[in-house]
């Protein structure tokens, strides 16, 4: 795909370049708020009229950045961004109604099909994990990168993740209460994806269909590419939790959804495009975690990218930059 750029300010770089705070979060797996101050960077942006000869060019290529460049974060005065909303929809897998929150683009219009990520919470999280934590730049990342023309305009979905048919039943750390995490690739499936497909004007098929998880959504993200990889083209999985395979971690005994030698994809399966596994170097919730399924996926021949993210802990610094590169290679 043609490269495309944009135009911004050379001290507006440097000061990008010395961007990289990261917060830090205990041991519940909640979006935390970054460290990092961008209201100074969301007035140096200019507007076309105001870019001049003293602008530089800024040119994005398919590598992986560590973190996201601040000129996608940042909230510019000549883009307009969606709002998230929030939907329900009856679930057969959960028997219930279940609710998720939607970011359209501000210009929304059923007269034309846009691409979907779904995007999927940690443990204790639910469907407003992400939409009410402004922080972690969704609305801004999305926005910008397709103001910008890296990527369409895409819709974002962020569904309750915690599938189960009780509605007593909580999220913790045993066996029992993570089941209905394992559960929510039959709701995403059969239920929800059905419904957005109905009710929004989207585009279907792998290409337009992205995938996208944080800690425990980032282990149900590698499970549900690894068991249906046809479905969708371009796939991250964030500092992705421990207990797709069996372990012993410092909250529980995982029994595990496969085996390590099943950490791959089925002989002749569609596999996606691109398929993501990053987390930082400071992750104090799901530590090695992430790298021994990149290990796992290595040594099973599951083709997919990893990365670590200097300095970043189990925060929405891990979450801005697996977001980022992932738009990034679909912009590719």
């Amino acid at each position: 795909m043609k490269k495309k750029s944009i135009c911004v300010l050379m001290a507006f770089l440097i000061t990008a370049l010395s961007a990289c705070g990261a917060s830090t979060q205990g041991e519940s797996e909640m979006v935390t708020s970054s460290s990092e101050d961008l209201s100074s960077f969301a007035t140096g942006i200019k507007t076309e009229e105001e870019e001049g000869a003293e602008a530089t060019a800024f040119v994005l290529d398919d590598e992986i950045k560590e973190r996201c460049p601040v000129i996608f974060e940042a909230t510019r005065g000549n883009v307009s961004y969606g709002e998230f909303t929030h939907g329900t929809y009856y679930s057969d897998t959960c028997k219930m109604e279940r609710g998720y929150s939607i970011l359209l683009p501000a210009d929304y219009s059923k007269d034309k099909k846009y691409p979907v990520l779904y995007l999927l919470h940690g443990i204790f999280g639910d469907e407003y994990s992400f939409s009410q934590d402004k922080s972690n730049k969704i609305r801004e990342i999305v926005g910008n990168m397709a103001y910008d023309g890296y990527i369409d305009e895409t819709i974002v979905v962020c569904p309750n993740m915690y599938a189960t048919s009780d509605p007593d039943q909580k999220p913790g750390f045993d066996s029992k209460s993570v089941l209905p995490y394992d559960n929510f690739i039959n709701d995403l499936v059969n239920d929800l994806m059905p419904h957005i497909e109905s009710e929004y004007s989207v585009l279907t098929g792998r290409e337009n269909t992205y995938l996208a998880g944080f800690s425990m959504g980032g282990r149900e993200t590698i499970y549900i590419t690894l068991q249906r990889p046809e479905l969708f083209g371009y796939v991250c999985a964030i500092s992705p939790a421990p207990g797709i395979v069996p372990t012993q971690d410092k909250f529980m005994t995982h029994e595990g959804q496969i085996q390590e030698d099943e950490m791959k994809f089925a002989e002749g399966a569609i596999e996606p495009n691109v398929f993501i596994v990053c987390c930082g170097t400071r992750d104090s919730v799901v530590g090695t975690y992430p790298k021994q399924y990149h290990e796992l996926l290595d040594a099973n021949g599951a083709d997919h990218i990893w990365y670590e993210i200097t300095g970043a802990d189990h925060d929405n610094n891990a979450i801005k930059s697996g977001l980022f590169n992932l738009l990034n290679q679909i912009s590719f």
